[in-house]
């Protein structure tokens, strides 16, 4: 008996101390943030960090798809209408990358490299054969030259002169590979012999096949899990000098590989891009899932291109306070030699309403046209993203050049592209693993809870039985009757029997 009592009271006291236990390391996120600190240590940019051999080479498979705009009213436009045009594309490339020449400096702090990308065509995903297919289009070298001249009379003669002798026409015809690539143009040929910094060779992505945006230096997060990934300098500079405020040149964030843990939806998240020669930022849009993991997506919202009217911050990125587009579009003449080019999303995807009604065949779509990551908030892991822009020209009627006197100001697009990249099934198991492993040990005083409470039920059953088993002891020792003459004896006592004396003289 008196063992079963001791163990009831075991039960009890192990119970009181497993729910006490539990629900005071469950209240002070005890595991939860022993777990955290474990990540900010190990997700650092250092050799043998558990992140540092996929940032220099990312596993997943990125593919790149460019879609071009083909003119099919071209006299028509010239001469003052509306141009209609018709997307044509994808032209679908592998895209290899990784980090080049990569070291470690300032004690660990921080990390040096180059990011080379390479492409590969792809026919089976595309849409048709870059070597054969044609588009008409903007002469962007053209433009380019016409833009540069147009203050000067003299040259602009030149000019003029030059583009009749070398038929250089405001639009051209050329095949997908060209236009990608590069080609030879004539008028850029005249120009270098008297300029030799003007490369004689134009192509949309001319010399980003293979080669590097220049020297990166990041920070590892050792110091601060926040600056995982983080900028410190690009081409030695900390600063940018296309624009006009401090704000604008800022170099912010990361360049869009890696992204430090523990993120939260109410962050910005800031991306450096060397392509728009500028910093921009995404916001939380909704939670997601991608192969199992969940994630949250982050966009681009209105205000990163909005006007200066509409987002007073981006005055900085007017070229000339005569030369600040609307919301939607960036002029990046600035750091692409003063060529007349216009940033914006795809089919002129948040853009003003005006943009998309200028032109014939734009249809801007969230599903096809938004830039988008979805990043694993504990690990700050890329499980999927979409990075799309648009590339443009700023056409206008120019003095001194009568070809361009029937066209109206246009933003005419030429060709927008799409990075995207999902990420691969061996990675995603790696980073499951890591979540079940994360929600484990931050989840383990709900099992010390769960414990307790296993312990409670059985402490509860244990009582139970034991009062059941007094209540049954109680009945089998109370007073019963031996016979019916017990019962009715009128004297409350015992009864006796007794043999009648026998007198011995009788």
């Amino acid at each position: 008996m008196m063992r079963k009592s001791c163990a009831v009271y075991v039960v009890g006291i192990m119970c009181a101390f497993l729910l006490v236990l539990g629900i005071g390391l469950f209240v002070a996120q005890v595991f939860r943030t022993m777990m955290y600190n474990r990540l900010k240590k190990e997700i650092v940019l250092v050799e043998g960090s558990r992140v540092f051999e996929s940032w220099k080479s990312p596993p997943p498979p990125v593919y790149m798809e460019y879609f071009f705009f083909n003119v099919t009213n071209l006299d028509e436009f010239l001469a003052g209408k509306k141009p209609v045009l018709k997307q044509v594309g994808p032209y679908t490339y592998r895209e290899y990358r990784y980090k080049d020449n990569v070291s470690m400096v300032e004690n660990n702090t921080m990390v040096s490299a180059y990011n080379v990308k390479s492409f590969v065509f792809l026919r089976d995903k595309s849409g048709g054969d870059p070597a054969v297919d044609v588009i008409t289009t903007v002469n962007i070298p053209a433009w380019a030259v016409m833009t540069k001249v147009k203050d000067s009379v003299f040259r602009r003669s030149m000019v003029a002169i030059w583009m009749n002798t070398y038929k250089s026409e405001l639009f051209t015809t050329r095949t997908v590979d060209e236009l990608l690539w590069g080609y030879v143009d004539p008028l850029l040929v005249r120009v270098a012999a008297s300029n030799p910094e003007v490369e004689t060779t134009f192509g949309l992505m001319y010399k980003k096949n293979g080669t590097n945006d220049g020297e990166f230096i990041y920070h590892t997060g050792v110091q601060n899990y926040l600056d995982y990934g983080r900028v410190k300098t690009w081409q030695g500079q900390r600063q940018l000098s296309f624009w006009s405020t401090n704000q604008s040149n800022s170099i912010n964030g990361s360049d869009g590989s890696a992204f430090h843990p523990l993120l939260d939806k109410e962050e910005r998240i800031q991306i450096f891009t060397p392509d728009l020669c500028r910093s921009i930022y995404m916001e939380f849009e909704k939670d997601v899932q991608v192969k199992g993991i969940p994630a949250y997506r982050f966009t681009p919202p209105r205000s990163v291109l909005a006007s200066k009217e509409e987002n007073p911050a981006n005055e900085g990125f007017c070229v000339t306070p005569k030369e600040c587009l609307g919301t939607g579009l960036l002029k990046v003449s600035p750091c692409r030699k003063g060529a007349p080019v216009v940033a914006s999303f795809p089919h002129f995807y948040l853009a003003e309403d005006k943009y998309v009604a200028a032109i014939e065949g734009m249809d801007p779509q969230t599903q096809h046209h938004q830039t988008f990551l979805d990043l694993n908030p504990t690990t700050g892991v890329i499980v999927r993203a979409n990075k799309r822009a648009q590339i443009n020209v700023l056409l206008s009627r120019i003095l001194g050049f009568p070809k361009t006197k029937g066209i109206n100001e246009t933003v005419f697009p030429v060709m927008f592209l799409n990075e995207s990249v999902v990420i691969d099934d061996a990675s995603a198991a790696r980073v499951q693993k890591l979540l079940l492993i994360v929600n484990l040990v931050s989840n383990f005083p709900l099992i010390i809870v769960g414990l307790g409470g296993i312990l409670l039920i059985i402490f509860i059953i244990l009582l139970a039985r034991g009062r059941d088993q007094e209540s049954s002891t109680e009945d089998e020792t109370s007073y019963s009757p031996v016979s019916d003459k017990e019962k009715d004896d009128p004297q409350n006592g015992t009864f006796i029997g007794l043999t009648p004396k026998i007198d011995p003289q009788a």
